[in-house]
């Protein structure tokens, strides 16, 4: 457990287990913490390399607005400053994109994707998640006070007064409109998709997405050779916010990240 100086970032990373490196990168108002309840399956196949997003938990936040696109080259810094290359990513929610940013951004570091209950165009958000996440500032920031979130970022945080703008911050990233959907349509590495039946992002979107990723356009075949090199797993019984408790969550993404990819489509 340490830091790192990236792209004038002190960023916090802390490893656990040993293997292949997958890197986790957690949901917005987060932290490495958010992914406790996973560790214990993940690490008896891999090492994991957590890491604390600009301005969340005990990465300090700096003078520059929150933006997946950066935030996705503070991740690829620090792979490249940890020496790794190849190595898998998983992301949560805001992480999801960050690291799906990281694979478009940085192709060379990153070997699989998988992207968990994030969309790669805002629209892909239901309409009331959008109109939430355009609410979302200072004020709503000190309502959320005393929340098991807020409580988590009082006891890492290195500056806890920096909450409600945490809020700002991200309720200005939040409602930019952004549609990556022509450059997840040039990814060639495999990536699996992995949503909540009853989550955050459309269930149209959940199609379309994998789509773009070459999934779902013929059938496989009887021996599986006309799949693609994307996955996509519907969690059934979930929602958005407890996802990353399910047991169901490993069990969907280790299959993948040990076993080999289908033939590209």
């Amino acid at each position: 457990m340490s830091y790192a100086d990236v792209n004038g970032l002190r960023m916090w990373y802390e490893w656990h287990g040993t293997g292949h490196p997958l890197v986790l990168l957690h949901g917005g108002f987060g932290s490495t913490e958010l992914f406790a309840p996973l560790l214990p399956a993940l690490t008896e196949r891999r090492s994991v390399l957590a890491v604390d997003l600009q301005g969340h938990g005990r990465t300090a936040d700096v003078d520059r607005p929150l933006r997946y696109e950066s935030l996705a080259d503070d991740v690829a810094a620090l792979m490249t400053k940890l020496g790794l290359a190849e190595v898998d990513v998983l992301g949560y929610s805001l992480g999801g994109g960050v690291g799906l940013r990281t694979a478009i951004q940085h192709p060379d570091l990153v070997g699989r994707l998988v992207v968990v209950s994030a969309p790669c165009r805002q629209q892909g958000w239901y309409r009331e998640t959008r109109a939430e996440m355009a609410q979302q500032d200072e004020a709503v920031g000190e309502r959320m006070r005393g929340t098991p979130a807020h409580q988590r970022y009082l006891r890492v945080a290195p500056e806890p007064a920096q909450w409600p703008r945490l809020w700002a911050k991200s309720g200005e990233l939040l409602r930019r409109e952004y549609d990556w959907s022509a450059e997840v349509a040039a990814l060639v590495l495999p990536t699996l998709l992995v949503f909540a039946d009853a989550d955050s992002v459309t269930t149209a979107h959940m199609v379309e997405f994998f789509g773009l990723l070459g999934g779902g356009h013929r059938d496989a075949g009887w021996d599986g050779t006309g799949r693609s090199a994307a996955r996509l797993a519907v969690l059934p019984g979930l929602t958005h916010y407890d996802i990353l408790s399910s047991p169901a969550l490993p069990a969907a993404v280790l299959p993948f990240l040990t076993h080999p990819a289908g033939p590209p489509g």
